[in-house]
């Protein structure tokens, strides 16, 4: 059995009482490191789950071989930071599972994708969410979904680039930079938002310009840029405005 288990945004109690009773069955545990950054150390989890963890980087699971292997003779939990299938490759390794005939089961957990309607803004008013890279000089998709969302009134999620293994993340004032360097006006309102899922996540809702001047020091970060604006997220936005 291949157990692919998201196990939410923040630390190790985040887990579901199904992932963790997975887990606790599982021979092998795989958590994946590249993709996000919990706050809380790999020991921890270990503490909790009862088990030895072992990091997976991007290749380890692009590859699939090596865990799918495992998962032909023995229970293998394959931890996810966030939901179970929020990231590509966590859903081709489901895939080419299901193609070797090798049992599965998806256990779903909190994603950014939801967490961010803590700031009052619909999730069904999200249109295509974007992220921008470290290496972005000549990258301009997401200033064009920014702007194809703005044109339908639709809100932006942007996701920012890190490398958890070079402990490299991205902040909410070089995503800024970028955004103004490629057109995005200064005078332009977003939502600034870290560490979303902990005890107390950091939200601000300013003009870029000042969102730029501001110091953000918790991760993982993130932006959204609002589309049209319906009264009551106007108002809860205002909460966070100060």
């Amino acid at each position: 059995m291949l157990y692919i288990i998201g196990i939410g945004l923040n630390d190790e109690k985040d887990i579901t009482l199904k992932g963790l009773e997975a887990i606790r069955t599982s021979s092998i545990v795989y958590l994946e490191n590249y993709t996000s950054k919990l706050n809380t150390k790999i020991k921890n989890l270990e503490k909790l789950y009862k088990k030895k963890i072992i990091l997976a980087d991007r290749n380890l699971v692009e590859n699939t071989n090596i865990i799918l292997e495992k998962a032909k003779n023995k229970d293998v939990a394959f931890l996810v930071i966030g939901d179970a299938l929020s990231a590509t490759t966590h859903i081709n390794l489901l895939l080419e599972a299901k193609k070797r005939g090798i049992k599965t089961q998806v256990i779903h957990n909190a994603s950014i994708i939801t967490a961010v309607a803590i700031t009052g803004l619909q999730l069904y008013n999200f249109g295509k969410t974007t992220s921008i890279p470290f290496e972005n000089k000549n990258i301009k998709t997401p200033i064009e979904v920014i702007k194809k969302n703005q044109k339908n009134g639709f809100h932006t999620l942007i996701l920012l680039d890190l490398k958890p293994q070079e402990n490299k993340y991205m902040t909410i004032n070089e995503a800024i930079d970028y955004l103004i360097k490629n057109k995005i006006s200064k005078e332009k309102k977003a939502v600034a938002c870290c560490a979303l899922g902990s005890k107390e996540p950091i939200i601000r809702y300013a003009k870029l310009k000042k969102l730029k001047k501001m110091n953000f020091n918790k991760f993982p970060q993130c932006l959204i840029i609002p589309g049209k604006l319906h009264f009551i997220e106007e108002e809860m936005l205002s909460l966070f405005s100060n």
